[in-house]
C-alpha cells in the first residue's frame, strides 16, 4: 500500500559514542515501555514488512533545541537501553540534515520530531506511533493530518508539519496524522505524560467510533 517504513531519507552526520549517565532518559523509557505494551511501538511480521515501527522523542533541558530520540528500528526490543537511544545535536528540516550523537541511529521520523519543536519553544515531548483505529477514523475524528502524497521523513512532511502546528486547532490539540505514512499518528506536548495523554485520549474515541456498541 505505501512505501517502506523505517528506512532513514534524510542526511545523517552521525557520531558514535556512549551517551552520558547524566542525560534523562527514565521517564522517556517508562513512557516507551507503556507504549510498546498497547502495542503502539514494536515490530509485527504481518505490518510495515516486518519492520519495526514507532518512536518518541523528549528535548534534554526546556530550553535546549537538542533531544533525545530512540534509535532506528528498536520496535523488537521489549526493554530499552542506554544504548538505543541517541541525542540529536542539530537538525535542519528544510535542508534535510540531522546530527546525531549516540551507539545507535535515529528514528527515521526524527526529521518529522525537529519540525515538530521548531515550531514552539512550551513542546517538549513528542510521540510518533502507528494506531491503524486512530489513523482510520481521522475523518470522523476530524483530526488534523497531513495529505496521504506527502511520504514521511522527508522535508515535504516536515513542512507539512510546519504548517499543521501554526493552526491554532492543531496546537490546542496536540495530535494529528500523517495520511502518507499508515497508520502514523503523532501527539506532542509540554511534558511526555501530556503527549501520552493526548495520544491514549484520542485513542479511546477511535476505538468508541468503531465499537459495535456505539
Amino acid at each position: 500500500m505505501h512505501e517502506q517504513e523505517g528506512v532513514i531519507k534524510y542526511q545523517l552526520k552521525h557520531t558514535h559514542a556512549v551517551l552520558t549517565n547524566d542525560l534523562p532518559l527514565a521517564e522517556i523509557n517508562a513512557w516507551r515501555s507503556i507504549l510498546y505494551k498497547l502495542h503502539l511501538i514494536g515490530q509485527d511480521p504481518c505490518r510495515y514488512g516486518g519492520l519495526g515501527y514507532g518512536n518518541l522523542s523528549q528535548r534534554i533541558n526546556p530550553a535546549s533545541q537538542q533531544f533525545i530520540i530512540s534509535g532506528t528500528q528498536t520496535g523488537h526490543l521489549e526493554h530499552l537501553t542506554r544504548h538505543d537511544y541517541c541525542v540529536i545535536t542539530r537538525a535542519s528540516p528544510e535542508n534535510n540534515t540531522i546530527d546525531a550523537l549516540g551507539e545507535c541511529q535515529p528514528s527515521s521520523e526524527a526529521l518529522t520530531h525537529a519540525s515538530v519543536y521548531a515550531q514552539y519553544a512550551s513542546i517538549q515531548a513528542v510521540i510518533h506511533v502507528h494506531s491503524p483505529e486512530i489513523w482510520r477514523q481521522t475523518q470522523a475524528l476530524n483530526l488534523a493530518h497531513t495529505a496521504a502524497t506527502i511520504p514521511y521523513g522527508t522535508p515535504e512532511m516536515a513542512e507539512a508539519v510546519a504548517r499543521l502546528l501554526q493552526d491554532p486547532l492543531t496546537k490546542q490539540s496536540a495530535l494529528f496524522t500523517m495520511l502518507g505514512h499508515e497508520d502514523g499518528v503523532i501527539s506532542f506536548g509540554n511534558s511526555l505524560a501530556e503527549a501520552g495523554r493526548v495520544l491514549i485520549n484520542v485513542l479511546v474515541r477511535a476505538l468508541m467510533i468503531a465499537s459495535p456498541l456505539a
